[in-house]
């Protein structure tokens, strides 16, 4: 049964949850490399989404789907959360996060890009100012407001950061061809990605994780960046009787995100980081201006 209501209230807790979740990477990478972040999130991640799914009486599916299409779920759970959250949290580690955050949401843009080769798509003419006003705000951001000079603080934190929207678009583009439900989908890539991302951890780190801070930290992203956010925005979809008033609400999460980094973290927030920001989402705003029909 559609309630717009209800959908825009599970929105906004999906919103609320993305908007916290920059301190939190921040915060938990003062005591956890990215890749012990990466590895406690995802095993608290896995924890709760098996949690739902026997709430639900729905453990069963599990290996039925999976023996279905493993290769899909393998490659799945090493684009995501295995290599996307490995570099993004790489780039949270060397720049400020409201720099990280605000690249990152770039990611729409890149999309577009490549459902061109991937998808067959055709860019369309709000598409192009799109991408161009995109990332002429991610250059903004990135060089606090001297683009003439084109000097960056850390270029391989940029590039890891732009980097990470390559990933996370590509994901969403393999999972154009899945057809199975969505959250035993993302238990079975999150099941998966669990012995990949320790076996990283091992080799890009350690397991010497002896700081409170570092687990309570992790165990919020796994909780509420990985878990309970997709689970209130799947929802919300689902309500929704307008699905384009519900995706806008996602733009308020960014600036939201902004005041817990300057108040919680200490960040102080550049006029560029604003302007910037600015431009990406105008950008995202007209990639979503559908094209009039003679």
């Amino acid at each position: 049964m559609k309630d717009q209501k209800k959908a825009v209230l599970l929105a906004l807790g999906a919103v609320a949850c993305w908007s916290t979740v920059a301190t939190a990477f921040k915060l938990s990478l003062d005591y956890f490399s990215p890749a012990q972040l990466l590895w406690v999130a995802t095993l608290t991640s896995v924890t709760l989404l098996l949690g739902i799914l026997a709430t639900q009486g729905r453990l069963s599916q599990l290996l039925p789907i999976l023996r279905q299409r493993p290769g899909f779920f393998l490659l799945a759970g090493l684009m995501n959360p295995t290599l996307y959250y490995l570099i993004l949290f790489q780039a949270y580690d060397r720049l400020p996060a409201q720099q990280a955050q605000t690249l990152n949401y770039t990611w729409a843009i890149t999309l577009t890009l490549l459902a061109v080769p991937f998808l067959g798509q055709t860019i369309r003419r709000q598409d192009w100012i799109a991408i161009t006003l995109g990332y002429a705000g991610a250059m903004v951001i990135a060089t606090r407001g001297d683009l003439l000079s084109l000097q960056f603080d850390d270029p391989i934190g940029v590039a890891l950061a732009l980097f990470s929207t390559f990933i996370w678009a590509g994901y969403w583009i393999l999972n154009t061809r899945n057809q199975a439900d969505p959250l035993i989908s993302l238990t079975l890539s999150f099941m998966l990605a669990l012995p990949m991302i320790t076996l990283a951890t091992a080799v890009l780190s350690d397991f010497h994780l002896i700081h409170w801070q570092g687990w309570l930290g992790a165990i919020y992203v796994g909780v509420f960046e990985m878990g309970i956010a997709f689970m209130l925005w799947l929802m919300a979809m689902r309500y929704a009787e307008n699905t384009a008033r519900i995706s806008n609400l996602i733009f308020i999460s960014p600036f939201v995100s902004l005041i817990f980094l300057r108040f919680l973290v200490g960040e102080q927030i550049y006029p560029a980081t604003l302007v910037g920001l600015v431009m990406i989402v105008i950008a995202l705003l007209i990639q979503q201006i559908k094209e009039s029909t003679p």
